[in-house]
C-alpha cells in the first residue's frame, strides 16, 4: 500500500520536478489510500492558485483511491508520532496513515527524511 504526501499530489498535479517519483504509487490506484487531511491541504493549495475548478478536480483525482478518515484511533496514533517525532499536525496525521495501514509514504518533505517506512525524495534544489 502507499501513502503520498500532499507534497507529493501538488508536485504531480503542477508537473514538478518530482513528477516522475509520485507517478508509480499515484498511478497504482488499487494500493493508493488518501488521508482526507491530504484532500484538505491540497485542496486549499490549488484553490488559492489556481481556483476553485482546479481545487475540485484535484480533490475528484485524489478520491480515485482509498480515502482515509481521522478517526479517533488514527487521530490518537497522530497525536503520539507527532508529539515524539516534533512533526506538524498534517505531517503526523498522514504519516500515522501509512504506519497504521503498512503503508510506503512518499515524499520530498524532509521532515520525514529517514523514517521508517518513507520513500523519500528531496525537492529539487534543496540538499
Amino acid at each position: 500500500m502507499n501513502v503520498v504526501d500532499s507534497s507529493g499530489w501538488i508536485e504531480y498535479f503542477v508537473g514538478g520536478p518530482g513528477t516522475a517519483f509520485f507517478s508509480g504509487p499515484l498511478q497504482d490506484l488499487e494500493r493508493l489510500l488518501v488521508p482526507s487531511i491530504s484532500i484538505l491541504e491540497v485542496y486549499r493549495y490549488v484553490l488559492r492558485e489556481r481556483g476553485r475548478h482546479d481545487a475540485l478536480v484535484a480533490a475528484a483525482s485524489m478520491r480515485q483511491g482509498r480515502v482515509l478518515a481521522l478517526d479517533e484511533h488514527l487521530a490518537i496514533e497522530a497525536a503520539e508520532i507527532g508529539a515524539t517525532h516534533g512533526l506538524p499536525l498534517a505531517d503526523s496525521v498522514i504519516y500515522a496513515a501509512a504506519r497504521v495501514h503498512e503503508a510506503t509514504l512518499w515524499t520530498q518533505d524532509a521532515d520525514f527524511d529517514g523514517f521508517d517506512g518513507v520513500q523519500f525524495q528531496p525537492k529539487s534544489g534543496v540538499h
